[in-house]
């Protein structure tokens, strides 16, 4: 969401407590509760080893990929399964300041800024491609992308483009979609030079921002921040197919699919919880609150918990996608404002950008404790954990399969 539009509360922000932690016990409520994390031989902060497995098969663009398990959407993102196109790179965060107009480059390892470069304006989203070979930049009010080459941290020269407050990928990998939020219209485009092929109008999607898709590729559910719906997009024929209303006042966020491919979750920052909808009739089917201000969506790798940002109340809930239900809340001490982020690519540090504190927050996934504060530029949003395990982005800050 465009900072500058935001309802919800910025916390106090104070030092917090290094502490870690490995656990196997099922997550219990608290600051110090503990969630299965998986054991991986790859370790956050170092560079990312490819991993022999099917998660390596060669991609031919203008083909949607193949799921390697029908009963996972997320069974190529397992921890430390880096595909062969982001081996080898520096484990890094990419953390675009939007008031800044800049990007900090942090070593996961370390907790520093390493790199630090100025970018176009209102700077929202860091997005990895389809390929995995660039992350964009999405420069919203300075109508440019700025590409960053993972292997060298280094940002090339922008491309023009229209209003990207986000940018995703169709699963074939054929076209890029930008997300022209102030025009409530998706841009479909070329995915390396970004010439415009199609622009899909969609007066009905105020503040459109966020999506997913079909476990097969074909639809997004799409939200619709200002006007209190999603909308559902079918990819092929770049068309609005239906439209689901969520509730009167309703803030639509982040969008989320199930492991399992049957249900969507979609972040409501004014009810101050999760909706959850039917990927095969497209209709809403419940509601969970979680914490004010409900914002962000990452599941775990290991795929049996969604991690919920909080963002109006410094919290971060934890989903069961079994049961749909919380089944621990995580409170950063002092409070904060966790926003957009990622899972660090072993699944033991989720990383989290404080939008309205100038701050970026690693928490154990083991227990829930705040790993680091580390401070950062203005506005920070759309924070990009690189690498992630999986064979292709279809973009936002890693929405991996």
């Amino acid at each position: 969401m465009r900072s500058v539009r935001s309802r919800a509360l910025a916390g106090l922000v104070v030092a917090g407590v290094a502490t870690s932690g490995c656990g196997g016990e099922s997550p219990g409520r608290g600051a110090a509760t503990t969630a299965p994390t998986p054991s991986s031989t790859a370790t956050a902060g170092h560079r990312a080893p490819a991993r022999a497995s099917a998660a390596n098969l060669p991609l031919h663009a203008g083909r949607i990929p193949p799921l390697l398990d029908r009963s996972n959407v997320y069974a190529a993102d397992g921890a430390g399964h880096v595909a062969r196109a982001a081996s080898g790179v520096p484990a890094r965060l990419y953390v675009p300041n939007s008031q800044s107009n800049t990007v900090d480059e942090i070593s996961q390892a370390t907790g520093r800024i390493v790199r630090h470069f100025s970018v176009g304006a209102l700077p929202q989203h860091v997005v990895p491609s389809w390929d995995l070979k660039t992350l964009w930049v999405t420069n919203d009010q300075g109508n440019s992308l700025t590409p960053i080459d993972p292997q060298t941290g280094r940002p090339g020269k922008p491309k023009p483009v229209l209003d990207p407050y986000n940018l995703y990928f169709t699963a074939d990998g054929r076209r890029a979609i930008v997300v022209a939020e102030a025009h409530r219209a998706l841009d479909f485009r070329a995915p390396h030079t970004m010439r415009l092929t199609k622009t899909l109008s969609i007066p009905a999607c105020a503040g459109i921002d966020h999506m997913d898709f079909t476990a097969d590729g074909r639809y997004a559910l799409v939200s619709c921040e200002f006007a209190g719906r999603a909308i559902v997009v079918d990819l092929q024929r770049e068309s609005v197919v239906k439209t689901i209303d969520l509730a009167m006042g309703a803030m639509p966020q982040d969008v989320k699919l199930s492991p399992d491919g049957r249900t969507f979750y979609v972040a409501d920052m004014m009810d101050n919880g999760v909706w959850t909808v039917d990927a095969a009739t497209l209709t809403r089917t419940g509601f969970t609150p979680t914490g004010i201000g409900a914002h962000g969506l990452y599941p775990s790798r290991d795929g049996r918990y969604l991690y919920v940002s909080n963002r109006g109340e410094g919290s971060i809930s934890v989903l069961s996608f079994a049961t749909h239900g919380e089944v621990a809340k995580w409170r950063l001490p002092g409070g904060g404002s966790p926003d957009m982020g990622g899972v660090s690519a072993d699944g033991r540090v989720l990383w989290l950008s404080g939008r309205y504190n100038g701050q970026v927050y690693a928490i154990s996934t083991a227990t829930g404790h705040l790993l680091h504060r580390i401070t950062v530029g203005s506005g920070p949003h759309g924070l990009c954990v690189w690498p992630q395990p999986g064979r292709y982005s279809i973009g936002h800050t890693g929405i991996l399969r």
